[in-house]
């Protein structure tokens, strides 16, 4: 099996473990390029849709706090029965009078609203904001890793598609190689031994080839499964596969890493609510002051206990908790806990995000590296095979030689297409570990 280096790892098993969602998935066109792959993938993918969808909620949310600052009007109707009533007789002459009637009649609008309440309010708006952000943050990451993912996959395809061509050529190559033999066997130059061997080293090839086929056909149902088109048997791929250099500065990359990486933001997001979450708990034992009006209209008012008539109250409101049971204090230490535990996450994703950025730079140099060697090799074997080949020809060599000349040159082919893989998803492991958004203008967030 040939190698293959994993990034996104995490990212990739989401996107393919994912339910189906044809409903959203994009109509392909006749083939795809780079750019076409991540934008179906990300268009099809239900992952976002769900991230989105916390985005709505939590936007709503912040919707709901800003309902504090605005004042709360209740209309309420109520009718009671009661039996008995009291009943008073002032002498035994007298007729008893009711101190109440027994239908009892009410409606009345109440409004209520917070004077002060030190910052209550805004604390819990500012808090459900930080979350929103969160959430939106969180859609960044998950779109670029289904976008480095979708890159992964689309860069397999093309390199599989390469090895095979590659060998073919070795294959191509080894039967006119037979078909010369053969001949030499019916001129009485050369044995049928040669031949068999021959024929050993084109199956072996072949069977080699069918691995390839088989990785390819495999790499074409998780590409179609990203895309959420399982009914693709292949996936309409298509590019080039070429070596393309470009140069490297560490410490800039560092310094990029270290601005656009979304995985700073959502640590940083993540100590900015713990902050809020402070404030909104230093803020939750004090005082609170509001007013309160109310109008309508009831029975039950002497000298005529029947007759609905006009009423009106007002309330001013003073609150003032005196004793939690110690509730807020251990709320107070519980959020200082949060923050220091944030402020260390900042720290430690900022040392994984240096760690990122160098280990994708030596990837990249230590392919540069087996590219120029892979390059080497194939001038060599080249040389190598067309030595052996004009040694047997003139009958000093033999067939063994240039059997193996054919393999080392299939064999450096393979490698130079495995260094320009590596490279290639080197540059984008890269780009991910700088924070480059491959995937722009594809989908933007809510």
């Amino acid at each position: 099996m040939l190698s293959r280096p994993q990034f996104a790892a995490s990212l990739l098993t989401l996107g393919l473990l994912t339910a189906a969602g044809t409903a959203q998935a994009q109509v392909l066109s006749d083939s795809l390029t780079l750019d076409g792959t991540i934008r179906s993938v990300l268009e099809a993918n239900p992952a976002i849709t769900t991230l989105e969808e916390e985005v709505n909620a939590a936007t709503s949310r912040v919707t709901q706090s800003r309902g504090g600052f605005l004042p709360q009007i209740t209309g309420t109707a109520t009718y009671t029965r009661i039996d008995p009533v009291v009943q008073v007789q002032l002498s035994p002459d007298a007729p008893a009078f009711q101190l109440a009637p027994n239908n009892n009649y009410d409606a009345h609008i109440t409004l209520q609203y917070g004077l002060l309440d030190f910052g209550k309010k805004d604390a819990t708006y500012n808090l459900a904001e930080s979350r929103r952000l969160t959430a939106v943050d969180q859609i960044n990451v998950t779109r670029r890793d289904l976008a480095y993912s979708a890159a992964q996959s689309y860069y397999n395809i093309l390199f599989v598609r390469e090895s095979i061509k590659v060998q073919n050529a070795q294959i191509a190559s080894l039967q006119q190689h037979k078909r010369e033999m053969e001949k030499r066997v019916e001129g009485g130059v050369s044995t049928r031994f040669d031949v068999t061997t021959t024929d050993v080293r084109i199956t072996q090839a072949q069977n080699t080839k069918i691995d390839l086929e088989n990785q390819l056909r495999n790499q074409q149902v998780q590409l179609a499964r990203l895309l959420h088109k399982p009914e693709y048997a292949d996936v309409p791929v298509r590019g080039t596969f070429a070596y393309q250099p470009t140069a490297i500065d560490l410490n800039q990359a560092l310094t990029q890493a270290n601005e656009n990486r979304p995985e700073v933001k959502l640590a940083r997001d993540a100590e900015q609510t713990a902050n809020l979450n402070l404030k909104l708990i230093e803020r939750a034992n004090t005082p609170t002051l509001g007013v309160g009006a109310q109008l309508g209209g009831k029975n039950g008012y002497l000298p005529n206990l029947e007759k609905f008539r006009p009423n009106s109250v007002g309330v001013v409101q003073f609150s003032m908790p005196i004793y939690d049971g110690g509730k807020n204090k251990n709320q107070r230490v519980e959020a200082l806990a949060n923050i220091r535990g944030s402020q260390a996450r900042i720290q430690d994703t900022q040392e994984q995000i240096r760690a990122d950025v160098r280990q994708a730079v030596n990837n990249l140099q230590s392919s540069t590296a087996r590219y120029d060697n892979a390059q080497l090799q194939i001038s060599q074997a080249t040389d190598a095979l067309t030595r052996a080949k004009a040694r047997y020809r003139y009958d000093v060599g033999t067939n063994l030689d240039v059997l193996d000349a054919e393999t080392s040159l299939a064999q450096a082919r393979l490698a130079r297409l495995q260094a320009i893989y590596n490279y290639t998803l080197g540059q984008y492991q890269l780009k991910r570990a700088t924070g480059e958004q491959i995937w722009a203008g594809t989908a933007p967030a809510k």
